[in-house]
């Protein structure tokens, strides 16, 4: 403790202006880099750390030609549909989408194949074929076609017939996946310890190379979203519209993101000048802490625009918490050398200075350290944006105690504040009330704790993590209102692909691929044994288990539109007057189908190449009783179970897949961090008060307070979600600040006459007075978050307010009343 006061005295105390102008050079080095500052909604930023799912999702959408990169128009006309001016008017809005730069194509009733023409068969569908766009076919017979035909009725058009969609795909460019496959083979070497310097190096170029392209690739998207979004406000008063697809999502994502950025760093920062004004009342009070939070918010984004270090959902967060934690700080500073003013008013503003900063640095550093490890604890989650967060809040708590204890004394040697009536006045705070409380009802508090502890048991024990995408976004949001209307006509919104792998022939199994090569007749019996090696899909026994599947995908109540190469079947039986094909037709089939219908009909089914046939699934979000993990595994079961396919056969991708992980992981996540935490706690409590009962009685408050906001999302239903996980960790480590200091401050005061009582009683009229500024500053900073689009941050504002409510009742209740029970620190004048 010399050696830092010395150091104060030599540097930072009588040099304030040189301080300050060698950190001004800091924050304009930061400022260089704010332009890189950059936002992720990516699926890539919701994954789970070496999960993957987004791997064979991307694999399996690359093998089988499909992909999620297209925007969904939903259309419901004001008027009758299939009429000359109803598909009009469903022309001239596809025609200005399909004008767009950046569309490939769209797809809609009007362009897609019908089957209506009695000439209409096998041999002639290459001719036969008709569209709306192309022929002259009536309304109703076209309406008749499409409700008819088995791909389009919950895909591009309701049952009903009175919604319909335009898909209009935006393809990804062939570089981005160049570049991705390039950054991944280099970033695996670099994993595994086999990269040579060149190649380390080329990572770092390919890594930046990627990011430049994708950060031009989301901007072009956007605004390509924005001018969709002109085009479909003009058709408004004709037709009821909404926009979907995942890039809207991602894009809306960003969008929110960048309001909660703003909305939170602006609303947060207007909530801490009141709370500042209202609280001391002098101005710098106000300016000196505002500097400092500012000042740790500036360069932390600076350094993530130096590190190419991107925000997603889950940090955007970082900024409101940053300012925060900062102004907690300063807050226990300003407290403290308003406490040295009143006792010695006379004495030097730089000996005030120095006293606090000397008497302060000790508690906050314990404080600091272990609100970092509560946020480090959020590494342990497996989870990638969570992840990033508990580093980006590491990072920023360690630059917010070092601006704290560097920059705060340095402004306030160059703007002490004067005495005012508020620090010379003797009347006794507030908080003061709550040690008479704990004195007079001690009895009551034990069994009230009690009480509250066995709810927050019983409360967590109803604890979830099946939630529905769509309940993250508030009602009034187009993404909300894009998924029901999806959900409800058109067949469901998250994508499931179900991939089955070919079975592969045993070393004596013929593969002869002549139908007639075997006794069997194929136009009239189930050709197996031989058959079922035969290398292709295209084999009566083959088709008929695939049927099977897509039959019982189909029939779950959680599946909405399911299509497989069984659709395509479905089709072809159509144009086949009917009749199903038999072995023989069912040969010829890729032959069969028109080469400008293969990657509708065939592609994106069957993958001859990879011996792999896929269903693709749209999972109804909005249904309540929807639990993925037990659909996945029912799935699972009765493929494996029911019709014989292997374990390795069968591979389930998409987003339900990468959203189930990650929702998966998250009970084991919050056992990790929590855990984690305490034990931190734990060991900061014990290095601090060298005694293992002072460590258990500073635990007390703070399990309170995190199993209260547990506790309370069970008992309202509420499950643990990308951003809640987040709650008891952060409130343990916020919380324990207040215990800290206040047994930090017990200590030193006990030692002045050793009465328990008469120490509690001063504790409150001192530190306790900075741990109720604290934490109503808290409190009220996190209420801004309730300004989100963004449910789960919505429900994080809330609940984390409400734990730091939890934790200084207990730590003004609970904790004093522990210490005056066990007597810690010895058996006190009193005895």
């Amino acid at each position: 403790m010399n050696r830092l006061r010395a150091l104060y005295d030599r540097l930072i105390l009588p040099h304030p202006v040189v301080v300050l102008t060698v950190f001004g050079l800091l924050l304009g080095l930061a400022a260089v880099k704010f332009g890189e500052f950059r936002l992720d909604a990516s699926a890539e930023s919701l994954v789970l750390e070496d999960d993957r799912s987004l791997e064979q999702y991307r694999k399996v959408h690359r093998r089988f030609t499909t992909s999620d990169d297209f925007l969904i128009v939903t259309y419901t006309p004001k008027r009758e549909l299939f009429s000359e001016q109803g598909l009009d008017h469903l022309r001239a809005l596809r025609d200005e989408l399909q004008a767009l730069d950046a569309v490939g194509s769209t797809n809609s009733i009007l362009n897609v194949p019908l089957l209506h023409s009695p000439d209409l068969t096998l041999d002639t569908v290459d001719s036969e074929i008709k569209t709306i766009d192309a022929d002259n076919v009536p309304p109703e017979t076209a309406r008749e076609a499409l409700l008819n035909n088995p791909l389009y009725p919950n895909l591009l058009i309701s049952e009903d017939a009175k919604t319909t969609a335009i898909q209009v795909n935006l393809p990804t460019p062939e570089r981005y996946f160049e570049l991705l496959q390039q950054r991944n083979e280099l970033r695996d070497k670099v994993a595994g310890g086999k990269a040579s310097d060149a190649e380390r190096a080329q990572l770092e170029t390919v890594r930046q190379t990627f990011i430049d392209y994708t950060g031009k690739l989301g901007q072009e998207r956007d605004a390509t979203i924005a001018t969709v979004r002109t085009i479909l406000d003009r058709y408004r008063d004709q037709a009821e519209i909404h926009l979907g697809g995942v890039p809207m999502i991602v894009s809306d994502m960003i969008r929110f993101i960048q309001n909660d950025l703003s909305t939170f760093g602006f609303g947060v920062l207007a909530f801490l000048l009141l709370t500042l004004a209202i609280i001391f009342r002098q101005w710098r009070w106000v300016l000196i802490p505002t500097l400092c939070c500012g000042f740790t918010v500036w360069l932390m984004v600076g350094f993530l625009g130096w590190a190419q270090w991107p925000v997603t959902v889950i940090s955007a967060n970082f900024i409101a918490l940053l300012l925060i934690m900062t102004l907690s700080l300063t807050i226990h500073l300003i407290v403290r050398y308003r406490e040295f003013q009143h006792d010695e008013p006379e004495a030097d503003p730089k000996d005030s200075l120095r006293k606090t900063v000397m008497a302060m640095i000790k508690p906050c550093f314990y404080m600091a350290v272990t609100t970092i490890v509560a946020f480090g604890s959020l590494t342990f989650s497996g989870i990638r944006p969570v992840i990033d967060f508990g580093w980006m809040m590491t990072l920023g708590l360690t630059v917010a105690f070092l601006i704290t204890f560097i920059i705060f004394p340095a402004l306030l040697r160059i703007l002490p504040p004067p005495l005012d009536k508020s620090v010379l006045s003797n009347r006794i705070p507030f908080t003061d009330v709550f040690a008479s409380f704990t004195e007079r009802f001690g009895k009551t508090v034990l069994v009230g704790s009690a009480a509250i502890a066995i709810l927050c048991a019983v409360g967590v024990s109803k604890l979830t993590v099946e939630n529905s995408f769509i309940d993250y976004f508030k009602s009034s949001t187009e993404i909300h209102q894009g998924m029901i209307t999806i959900d409800n006509r058109l067949g469901g919104t998250t994508p499931l692909d179900i991939v089955i792998t070919d079975e592969k022939p045993p070393e004596n199994a013929t593969t002869d691929s002549d139908p007639f090569a075997s006794g069997c007749d194929p136009f009239a019996e189930d050709c197996g044994g031989e058959e079922e090696y035969r290398d292709t899909w295209y084999t009566y026994q083959k088709m008929q288990k695939l049927e099977k599947v897509h039959n019982y995908l189909d029939s779950l109540p959680e599946t909405g539109k399911v299509l497989s190469i069984t659709s395509t079947l479905d089709i072809l039986a159509l144009i086949n007057q009917g009749e199903r094909l038999d072995a023989l037709e069912l040969a010829f089939v890729p032959a069969a189908v028109p080469d400008d219908l293969q990657d509708v009909l065939l592609t994106p089914y069957i993958s001859e190449e990879h011996d792999q046939a896929r269903f693709s699934v749209r999972i109804l979000e909005t249904m309540p009783e929807l639990r993925r993990q037990a659909l996945l595994d029912r799935i699972h079961s009765h493929l494996t179970n029911e019709l014989d396919y292997d374990e390795d056969q069968v591979l389930f991708a998409g987003m339900t897949v990468m959203y189930n992980n990650m929702l998966q992981s998250l009970f084991d996540s919050q056992i990790k961090t929590i855990g984690a935490v305490f034990l931190a706690i734990m060991a900061m409590f014990l290095l601090l008060f060298r005694s293992f009962k002072m460590a258990l009685i500073g635990i007390a408050p703070n399990l309170i307070a995190a199993g209260s906001v547990l506790g309370l999302m069970g008992w309202l239903g509420i499950p643990l979600d990308m951003m809640t996980i987040t709650v008891a960790a952060i409130t343990v480590g916020i919380a324990v600040d207040d215990t800290i200091h206040y047994l930090h401050r017990f200590k030193t005061e006990f030692a002045k006459d050793g009465d328990y009582l008469a120490t509690m009683h001063r504790c409150h009229r001192s530190i306790g007075r900075a741990m109720f500024y604290t934490s109503l500053t808290i409190i009220a900073g996190f209420s801004i978050l309730v300004l989100s689009n963004f449910i789960p941050t919505i429900y994080f504002g809330l609940f984390t307010g409400f734990a730091m409510f939890m934790a200084l009742l207990g730590a003004l209740t609970l904790l004093p009343r522990l210490i005056v029970m066990v007597k810690p620190f010895g058996p006190g004048a009193s005895a």
